[in-house]
């Protein structure tokens, strides 16, 4: 959903990066989560859908996903960075805010939270990722915890949610509904807007 909102934006360029094919539980929220695309790699499939909107885009796809071996190729030439990675990718998303912050590239986090969207920016000279979350050395159980209460400390989502057994972060499993992944989208390109035309304030962490 960030790509393709922000392909209609008038973006240009795009470093996109996933190593997964899409499935069956995808369909409930995911842009590009079709019968025709079912198994089929996600980069291929979204990067497909907005060369479809426009036609003159420069996209480089990193089929692998983001590692510690590409992550100066990825980032190479980026205004800003916009986080979509799995809400339990620590290893990866520690190495991709750490590298945003050493080298003074924006980063957004718009994390699909209930029916709602939990918003961080994290901008050069601000506080950092890891400064905020706070993840380094943590066990994975702690990382996941720091990471939820960072990003929604008020857990509004809890009065709205009817069957509290759906939430199992501990085993990676947690509800996920269509209307909070397309405000992220919308919100997150929010943020790459003000960002790269430098009009509006724009709150950076601790702030969200």
């Amino acid at each position: 959903s960030h790509l393709l909102t922000l392909t209609r934006l008038g973006i240009g360029n795009f470093n996109l990066s996933d190593f997964d094919c899409f499935e069956l539980p995808n369909f409930n929220r995911q842009a590009g989560a079709t019968l025709s695309h079912l198994n089929q790699p996600k980069v291929d499939v979204l990067a497909d859908m907005a060369l479809d909107i426009n036609p003159t885009l420069t996209i480089k796809k990193f089929s692998a996903g983001v590692n510690a071996d590409n992550l100066s190729e990825f980032f190479t030439d980026v205004d800003v960075y916009v986080d979509g990675l799995d809400f339990f990718a620590f290893d990866a998303r520690e190495k991709v805010f750490a590298y945003c912050a050493v080298n003074g590239i924006p980063a957004i986090t718009a994390a699909p939270l209930g029916m709602g969207v939990a918003l961080l920016n994290f901008l050069p000279g601000q506080m950092s990722f890891e400064d905020y979350f706070q993840l380094k050395g943590k066990a994975e159980n702690d990382k996941i915890l720091h990471f939820l209460l960072g990003l929604a400390p008020a857990m509004l989502q809890r009065g709205y949610l009817i069957d509290p057994s759906a939430v199992d972060l501990l085993n990676h499993k947690g509800p996920s509904t269509p209307m909070a992944c397309e405000l992220c989208a919308g919100v997150a390109a929010t943020q790459v807007l003000k960002i790269l035309l430098k009009r509006g304030k724009v709150l950076a962490a601790p702030w969200g």
